[in-house]
């Protein structure tokens, strides 16, 4: 199995696939993100559904890039007789009710042998299709799903896969596809590779042209910013965390979990980088998405829903799947859809302030619900949750999350207090400045002169890094100076930030991760407060360099391994590294401007 680094991605904002280097195709769900998986060797074996596309002949070196400013994969292999290039992208707007993915075979130089081993299992590798030959090429189906194969090489089925073996020559051009649609509807039509590849490469462009950085990080963040386009759902407007599920944070450990849903809070930390860098639709497309979403009583709003909007996300584990390198269980569904999280309140009331403050279209239902939240968090604020860690060691007063819970009154007051916006403005400033004075109380350990991961302890969280950021207190208040210290001194390992210590057993699982990718960006913006530039730069330069290949970042890396940790492509990691190019390109404005999360 490749290493997770070793993968590219590609998708058209409904479903998304893993490239390795070598060509396999180990990780594709069709037709949505959240789909049981039709190649899941990503979490198995190759006889869990993969598909293969490589030189028979030795290669002698791979590369591989993104066409331009676009999700469009070029690997190129030069083997001993010649060089070839794959070109892999999924089409972006298929016609409803479908979903494509197009491999092109083009040859560089000289004559290169090629085959192709295309293994299907639907529901996650346990299903095997029926399949029969269907004009130029195969039909698998099982159950809802219908998948054709179609191939301008000649292809065959064997053992229960279909393969094939071809030879290209310079200047000549090979295409191969599959078109994922009902089994119930009408037969799916061809697809046209080349006017496929051609439209999907000027929607990319067309999409990326909007952006508005133009700092010397520029490469990197146009990357990061169309990966986390990548992980939007078009039909919804909902944004998932990861296109994959139960990649680990340890290997061999049990942190794995599925992220292929919408949490809040990651969310809200996309849209913040998309809409500072000049993309406006995905924002009206997400707050159209959460205002059906949590329909109902503020009470039951939850901290993370399907991308349709789904409310039931129950844990399975697939013990048919041996799990990355051995990490077991792999799990589908997330139990942390039940947990009790008060920083999403906040989260969400700073989301919708910067959407005000950045100029989108005001929406009076979007505030009525906003208001509606607030009511329910005067009643909920002083309990215990979960944190944005998601512990399952029970709940406890984080001091992360009373800060959100201020962050959602004090924004919300500022509103009413600067636009004009009907409320209980002064109730809400009263409840702020409530919730403040009590975590400087209760959230502060005088004898290590820093803030505490919880109300009454002494160590420290990461997370306690956005204090300054979201502009709790200043940069140069002495009890931020002495937090940002003993995060330095306890969590920051060979240069990069760990999230927390596990001694206090504070998250209930057995001890091992990796460095978490955004708490060191996180840190980076912190020196930038500080006016250590000098050292925010070259933390930032050193996560530039966690980046594999193709410029994606999973959400941990382990220092000792080299090795990048869970699931793969993050958006927390990706939302790390453009906001911090941009506070790191223009220094100097105020906390709430320069990284929000």
């Amino acid at each position: 199995m490749a290493r997770i680094e070793d993968y590219a991605l590609i998708g058209d904002c409904e479903g998304a696939a893993l490239v390795s280097r070598e060509g396999s195709i180990d990780w594709l769900c069709l037709p949505r993100f959240d789909s049981a998986a039709c190649c899941a060797a990503l979490l198995g074996t190759p006889e869990n559904g993969r598909w293969l596309l490589t030189p028979t002949d030795p290669v002698v070196r791979t590369t591989r890039n993104y066409r331009g400013d676009t999700l469009v994969l070029e690997t190129h292999h030069e083997t001993t007789t010649g060089a070839v290039t794959v070109i892999d992208f999924m089409p972006v707007g298929s016609l409803p009710a479908r979903n494509d993915l197009v491999r092109i075979v083009v040859g560089r130089r000289g004559r290169v042998a090629m085959r192709t081993d295309l293994v299907l299992r639907f529901d996650y590798g346990w299903t095997v299709p029926w399949v029969r030959r269907e004009n130029h090429g195969y039909v698998a189906i099982a159950g809802p799903d219908t998948l054709h194969i179609t191939a301008d090489v000649p292809l065959r089925g064997e053992n229960m896969h279909t393969v094939g073996e071809f030879t290209i020559c310079e200047g000549e051009t090979r295409a191969l596809a599959i078109t994922w649609h009902r089994s119930h509807d009408v037969q799916a039509t061809s697809i046209n590779p080349v006017q496929a590849l051609d439209a999907t490469e000027r929607w990319w462009t067309r999409w990326a042209a909007q952006c508005t950085y133009d700092g010397p990080w520029r490469p990197a963040v146009m990357r990061s910013l169309i990966t986390l386009k990548a992980l939007t759902y078009a039909p919804t407007g909902g944004i998932v965390a990861a296109p994959t599920t139960s990649l680990p944070e340890a290997l061999g450990g049990v942190r794995n979990w599925d992220y292929r849903y919408c949490w809040l809070r990651d969310a809200t930390y996309t849209l913040y980088a998309l809409m500072s860098n000049g993309f406006f639709d995905e924002a009206r497309a997400w707050r159209e998405w959460l205002l059906r979403a949590v329909a109902g009583r503020p009470s039951q709003v939850q901290i993370m829903y399907g991308i349709a909007g789904e409310r039931r996300l129950p844990e399975l584990e697939l013990p048919w799947l041996a799990g990355y390198e051995g990490s077991a269980p792999v799990r589908i569904g997330n139990a942390a859809s039940d947990q009790f999280q008060l920083d999403i309140f906040g989260e969400i009331a700073d989301a919708l302030h910067h959407a005000r403050r950045f100029g989108l279209d005001f929406v009076e239902s979007g505030w009525k619900f906003e208001q509606a939240l607030l009511e329910y968090l005067e009643t909920v604020w002083h309990e215990p949750d979960e944190g944005i860690w998601e512990v399952r060691g029970g709940r406890r007063h984080f001091t992360h999350s009373k800060v959100m819970a201020w962050v959602a009154f004090d924004r919300a007051a500022r509103d009413i207090e600067h636009l004009g916006l009907d409320g209980p403005g002064d109730r809400w400033r009263a409840m702020a400045d409530r919730i403040h004075a009590e975590i400087c109380r209760e959230g502060f350990n005088a004898e290590r002169g820093s803030f505490a991961q919880y109300y009454g302890g002494r160590t420290v969280d990461a997370s306690l890094l956005l204090l300054p950021l979201v502009g709790f207190l200043p940069i140069d208040d002495p009890r931020i100076e002495g937090t940002v210290a003993a995060i330095e001194r306890d969590l920051l390992h060979d240069g990069l930030v760990y999230r927390y210590r596990h001694e206090d057993d504070v998250d209930g699982l057995p001890p091992g991760e990796g460095a978490f990718i955004l708490c060191s960006f996180w840190l980076a913006d912190v020196y930038g407060l500080q006016g250590r530039r000098r050292e925010a730069q070259k933390l930032f330069e050193r996560l530039l360099s966690l980046r594999n290949d193709v410029g994606l970042l999973a959400e941990q890396y382990d220092p000792h391994l080299q090795r990048q940790l869970g699931n793969f492509p993050q958006a927390f990691s990706h939302i790390g590294l453009v906001n911090t190019a941009r506070n790191l390109s223009a220094p100097g404005g105020p906390a709430e401007d320069r990284q929000r999360g």
